[in-house]
């Protein structure tokens, strides 16, 4: 298929903007007729990101200030909104008035509750109206949705190393009612581009520590997927650490087995949900996954294991924060909503 859909980057100066020009200037059906920031407005795109000179696309285009109406005017069909939480939903509003579809990285249309957001966000939500039409859009169990979505609300990258071990063992009704505990290392990266003393060299470099507790904004997309796959409330701890990487996030989730249940069931989930999905890699029993493995690409590489000492059942995860954790999951979401193959532009290793 030749067809080029024209596209647009909202946000474009960030980490998460930054992977979206990697992986949507080199696509086979992509056209890039729109790269917006604020502070940028004006600037060559190769003078803030020189990896990409040499680039047809890259050499061509500057950054404009980001105006809907201006927008719209370079043909744009789809926007890619790499915008904060509490902004992407202005752009979002405008950019669907003016016909084009949006697919948003930013937390704003995850939730279906406007009040959970609000409990989670400490604002009302700004556009609860759209809550009802936007898809969450985890691309291995929405397909379907997202192939008719004008709203595609891509999952925060936390959530996707966790709903991706564990929404097909829910589905199945494998595990049992007891709490599930979530830990999670994500590296810097994650933290924005923004300078903050907080995440300078030499405040990350050599230590880890938690963060967000008890109660990480996270939880909220979390729960609201693993209740919907169980047909009913789950309980989960979540606690996630920074780690001295750029990218990449590990996961361990602990979860209690239904009693009888086996592993091969488990197995038997896991290769049932992801068969044929390009980007889910299933490692196998007593498998940790490497987040050396994966950075830089879309996948998600996943394990498991039983510790019979404890009756746990052991779910690891590892993938890129900026990838499948974003940037790489909006492209994957392209992909399905504009009927190209699933893989296309996505096939780096």
């Amino acid at each position: 298929m030749s067809q080029k859909v024209k596209v647009a980057v909202v946000g474009a100066s960030g980490y998460s903007g930054r992977e979206l020009l990697r992986l949507l200037l080199l696509h086979p059906h992509a056209e890039l007729t729109a790269v917006t920031s604020r502070a940028l407005a004006g600037k060559p795109l190769t003078s803030e990101f020189p990896r990409f000179r040499g680039i047809a696309q890259a050499d061509a285009i500057s950054f404009m200030a980001p105006d809907i109406d201006a927008i719209a005017a370079t043909g744009a069909e789809v926007a890619f909104l790499a915008l904060p939480h509490g902004v992407a939903h202005q752009f979002a509003v405008g950019l669907l008035a003016a016909g084009l579809r949006v697919i948003d990285l930013s937390a704003d249309f995850r939730l279906r509750s406007a009040e959970i957001y609000a409990d989670h966000y400490g604002h009302a939500h700004p556009s609860p109206e759209l809550l009802a039409e936007a898809v969450y859009a985890l691309p291995e169990m929405r397909a379907a949705e997202i192939r008719d979505a004008r709203l595609i609300a891509c999952p925060g990258c936390y959530p996707t190393s966790v709903l991706v071990p564990l929404l097909p063992l829910l589905k199945a009704g494998l595990l049992d009612e007891s709490p599930i505990a979530v830990s999670s290392m994500s590296g810097v990266s994650g933290a924005g581009r923004e300078a903050k003393t907080a995440f300078l060299f030499c405040e990350c470099n050599e230590s880890v520590r938690s963060y967000g507790i008890p109660r990480h904004r996270h939880v909220s997309e979390i729960g609201q997927e693993l209740d919907l796959a169980a047909g009913q409330p789950v309980k989960f701890t979540f606690v996630p650490h920074l780690i001295p990487v750029n990218q990449g996030i590990c996961t361990t989730i602990f979860a209690g087995l239904r009693e009888g249940v086996t592993l091969e069931e488990v197995e038997a989930a896991y290769a049932t949900a992801y068969a044929g999905r390009p980007f889910v890699r299933l490692l196998g029993r007593n498998q940790s996954p490497d987040t050396k493995n994966v950075t830089g690409t879309n996948f998600i590489d996943v394990g498991w294991a039983y510790d019979a000492g404890a009756g746990r059942l052991l779910l690891l995860s590892a993938e890129d924060n900026l990838v499948k954790g974003a940037s790489g999951q909006a492209v994957q979401n392209f992909n399905i909503a504009f009927g190209f193959a699933e893989n296309a532009g996505l096939q780096v290793v």
